[in-house]
């Protein structure tokens, strides 16, 4: 079992940044792919970004690359988005997710576990 714990999420102006964090408790952290979805209000869950269990590779949606980076530090069982020149339709709720296929990397599925969620405002 793994325990996702989602955090750094708030109201922020278009055109700004914010981290959002996932501290992760349970197996093996380096034994997991980790990733970010998120879900804006009356639209489905979808990737945002992926990155592979020692960091070595990492794959992002289309409208959030060159804005957004993932990265992990195994040491501390955790996993960051850094969101840059944030955009009002970047609003949503974002999800930290955990798989022990690459599958949720590449191509968006195969999720073993959710955090909660932490909310993203982007006001224009």
């Amino acid at each position: 079992q793994v325990q996702l714990v989602e955090s750094g999420g708030g109201l922020v102006q278009a055109g700004g940044s914010l981290r959002l964090s996932c501290a992760a408790s349970g197996r093996t952290f380096g034994g997991y792919c980790m990733g970010w979805f998120r879900q804006a209000p009356g639209k489905e869950r979808e990737f945002v970004a992926g990155i592979s269990w020692r960091g070595g590779s990492t794959n992002y949606e289309d409208s959030v690359k060159g804005r957004f980076t993932i990265s992990r530090v195994n040491a501390k069982n955790t996993v960051y988005l850094q969101m840059n020149s944030l955009k009002p339709e970047d609003t949503a709720v974002y999800y930290c997710a955990a798989s022990q296929s690459i599958t949720m990397v590449t191509k968006g599925g195969g999720v073993d576990y959710w955090g909660k969620g932490t909310l993203v405002t982007v006001s224009s």
